[in-house]
């Protein structure tokens, strides 16, 4: 089979991370204080990272789903405002998001390279490996999956198809993306009956009319039909209840599919690219254990808020050295208890806010969380303590719709 060359092709032995774990968040007080759960969120560089997981999960993870950059040699910001009107960028209040900025062709590709050779080793075998990208990169990403996992192993090129607008009037709109699906053996995972979708009205219609349509094979219409290699999604923008704001969200019912499709309940997903945070929320909503991991605080925020927010079971929040999570102390920033209750006394904007009750000034256990709401709506200001009992030192963390994050103790 042919195989991509680029100036200085050579796979990296990359320096291992030093993991700290940071925080263990217990959404809404879920399994307080158990020991250390198994999902993750780990803030950092993830070629350092992966190399840093070898020793425990080499050949141990299931189902690895990666979004990286695409090679657009754009830049990416967050949206932050709430209710703007989509149709007026201008008027977006924005923040840092992610950077897709490359040097050359030969810098990108050996970016990727690196990483997708780690993900193979990472992966079980019989595990599956979907990579999605779109027009800039993915012939180079056949080739380098075909090399890395053997063009034998390749499963499926997945179109997503979806709508929006284009400045595009010298060729068709490009409005759609490819996912390249990979799986390590023969022996891969694949639920069907998990991912069915009714047969098309027209189809229903046909079989009813004629007893030789099919040629006289009639399938189980009830039961429904495995999708084709082509899926329509809407994306983001215009699923107002799921958006966060963060720059390139991919849809839930995306990463479900893939998810219901190609892992069983207690396996291991991963997503080395999360971003918002959609993999390791369909994740956890569908009883697999999650490890994710991106580069910058506004991503791990974002997907931490969402896991919260849908009740996640407990996960870890660890840091690499040299990618601490930036948390000051702040005059205008503090708690106070009173009958039970917790209250957030500041006049800063938070956009999150989380406690807790016996603070070991090392290991922030938060047993309970403030989310602003998506849409509309203020943060709650107040939480109930109800059971938990106070320790010496208790401590607040919370987070600004800048993106800051700010914690205060009491003894």
């Amino acid at each position: 089979m042919p195989i991509l060359n680029w100036t200085g092709k050579s796979l990296q032995n990359p320096q291992p991370a030093t993991l700290q774990l940071d925080s263990i968040i217990h959404p809404h007080g879920l399994g307080w204080p158990e020991a250390i759960p198994g999902n993750q969120l780990i803030l950092g560089d993830n070629l350092a990272i992966m190399a840093a997981l070898l020793p425990e999960y080499e050949s141990r993870i299931n189902l690895i789903y990666a979004d990286p950059p695409f090679f657009t040699n754009r830049h990416f910001p967050a949206r932050v405002g709430r209710g703007e009107d989509s149709r007026k960028p201008r008027e977006w209040q924005l923040a840092t998001g992610y950077a897709d900025q490359w040097g050359t062709a030969d810098a990108y590709i050996d970016f990727l390279y690196q990483r997708l050779a780690l993900m193979v080793r990472l992966l079980a075998e019989g595990g599956t490996l979907y990579l999605h990208l779109d027009w800039h990169a993915d012939a180079y990403a056949r080739l380098l999956l075909d090399e890395l996992l053997g063009a034998d192993n390749f499963l499926n090129e997945i179109i997503w198809a979806y709508h929006g607008p284009s400045p595009i009037r010298s060729a068709f709109n490009r409005k759609h993306d490819t996912i390249l699906v990979y799986t390590k053996g023969p022996n891969y995972t694949f639920n069907a009956d998990a991912v069915r979708i009714p047969y098309n009205d027209s189809t229903l219609k046909t079989f009813a009319a004629s007893p030789k349509a099919g040629f006289g094979k009639v399938p189980d219409l009830n039961r429904g039909k495995v999708p084709e290699d082509w899926w329509y999604f809407p994306v983001v923008a215009r699923l107002h209840s799921e958006r966060t704001g963060y720059p390139t969200q991919k849809p839930e019912m995306l990463l479900e599919r893939i998810i219901l499709a190609s892992s069983n309940p207690g396996d291991l997903v991963a997503d080395f690219f999360c971003g918002s945070g959609t993999t390791p929320l369909v994740a956890a909503r569908h009883g697999r254990r999650f490890l994710a991991v991106d580069a910058t605080f506004r991503a791990l925020h974002t997907a931490r808020e969402r896991l919260v927010r849908a009740g996640s079971p407990a996960f870890c929040v660890y840091t690499s050295a040299g990618q601490t999570i930036s948390t000051r102390t702040d005059p205008d920033f503090s708690f106070e208890i009173h009958d039970g209750e917790i209250r957030l006394v500041t006049n800063q904007p938070i956009a999150y806010w989380e406690i807790d009750p016996n603070w070991n000034q090392t290991i922030f256990r938060s047993a309970l969380q403030a989310v602003l709401p998506l849409r509309s709506g203020k943060i709650n200001h107040s939480l109930n303590l109800g059971e938990l009992s106070i320790g010496r030192h208790i401590s607040a963390r919370a987070v600004d719709e800048s993106g800051q994050q700010f914690q205060v103790s009491l003894k």
